[in-house]
């Protein structure tokens, strides 16, 4: 089997949690490669394509398009496409038309639908229209949760049940062994601190964690976020002076390595993941699989990825949240308890795992 992964999400300004997908995708199908078979990477044109360079995938290859102009004719359902393929996966809904290959597409959640005030109007009538198409002309829709699977089915016309497919943490996703140093530069409080990851933007809910922070009975403790800026122009600092927090309650550390990452997040008391929506939640899972207690908002897909091994409040709810993070931050035989979990948890997850399922159904695709 010849397969062209589309890994343009990879080189976008912002690529968030479905760049990382695109990236450790496309390298576990490279690992767990039956004999004989290949993966390619494809993008648009760009002078350094760096970004999308993967271990043991061919690539990229840049279509002769720019990513601008690209999108547009894809959204069409024309321009350039992979070629020598027998079959394309695009990881997330800016994918090729299909013409004569079986064409696999993730659909990573279903907010545009279900929260579309945590995106831009642009961004919902962009998604809707995509996946609206996928459903039509897609062979194969592939998903991370059963709650996506289950939303998706009754809101677009698709041809069969999607595939679900979960995710997994990646292998760099390590404590290193200069881990100290690691959090000197970093300047993380060593009295103890929360910690957040995901890209500043309205759907992830970092303001109801500021409120928490507020709250009677929440701990004295400091947030410290990791992520990218995305859209909404949130002004994080601004929302926790107008609540009365003091300066070094909030700390924005912009986007982390992999070593970083996991140096900040292990060493937290807790991560908090307040989101309104998700349709995985990645973030949860990489806290887990390094012992870290969680707590997360009642989003389906992240309660269904907790699978008990974390603490759930309701969404919207900083009340709540605050208790549950004064709570955890009072009691180490509860944070202990959450951290075995969590890791127990994490391990029914992994990249290889979900490459091999892919496998199997890209070979279900081509079969005579």
């Amino acid at each position: 089997m010849r397969v062209g992964l589309v890994v343009e999400q990879c080189l976008a300004p912002v690529p968030g949690g479905t760049g990382r997908y695109a990236y450790e995708v496309a390298a576990a199908l490279a690992r767990s490669a039956p004999p004989g078979s290949t993966v390619t990477g494809w993008s648009a044109w760009h002078r350094h394509p760096g970004a999308a360079v993967v271990p043991g995938v061919r690539g990229p290859r840049r279509l002769p398009l720019g990513r601008r102009t690209l999108t547009a004719a894809w959204e069409r359902g024309v321009g350039p496409a992979p070629r020598t393929v027998d079959l394309v996966h695009a990881p997330t809904l800016l994918f090729p038309p299909r013409r004569w290959r079986p064409l696999v597409v993730t659909m990573h959640d279903t907010v545009p639908w279900t929260h579309p005030e945590t995106l831009t109007a642009r961004g919902v009538a962009w998604h809707r229209a995509a996946a609206a198409r996928a459903a039509r002309e897609a062979d194969l829709v592939v998903v991370p949760t059963e709650a996506v699977a289950t939303e998706l089915a009754e809101l677009l016309p698709l041809r069969a049940r999607p595939l679900v497919v979960g995710e997994g943490v990646s292998a760099g996703l390590v404590v290193p062994p200069d881990a100290d140093q690691r959090a000197a530069r970093l300047r993380l409080p060593t009295g103890g601190y929360l910690a957040t990851l995901a890209t500043l933007e309205p759907r992830k809910g970092l303001d109801v964690a500021i409120a928490a922070l507020a709250r009677p009975g929440a701990p004295a403790l400091p947030l410290l976020v990791a992520g990218q800026p995305g859209w909404g122009g949130l002004d994080l600092p601004g929302a926790a002076a107008a609540r009365g927090l003091a300066p070094d309650r909030l700390r924005l550390l912009g986007r982390l390595d992999d070593a970083d990452l996991a140096v900040l997040l292990s060493r937290a008391i807790a991560v908090v993941l307040p989101s309104r929506a998700e349709g995985f939640g990645l973030p949860l899972l990489e806290a887990m699989s390094l012992g870290t207690p969680t707590v997360i908002a009642d989003a389906p897909a992240l309660v269904e990825v907790a699978g008990g091994a974390a603490l759930v409040v309701p969404r919207e709810d900083a009340a709540a949240l605050a208790a549950a993070l004064g709570r955890l931050a009072a009691d180490a035989s509860l944070r202990g308890g959450l951290a075995a979990a969590g890791r127990r948890r994490a391990a029914a997850y992994s990249w290889d795992d979900a490459a091999r399922r892919l496998w199997t159904a890209y070979a279900e695709l081509l079969a005579p």
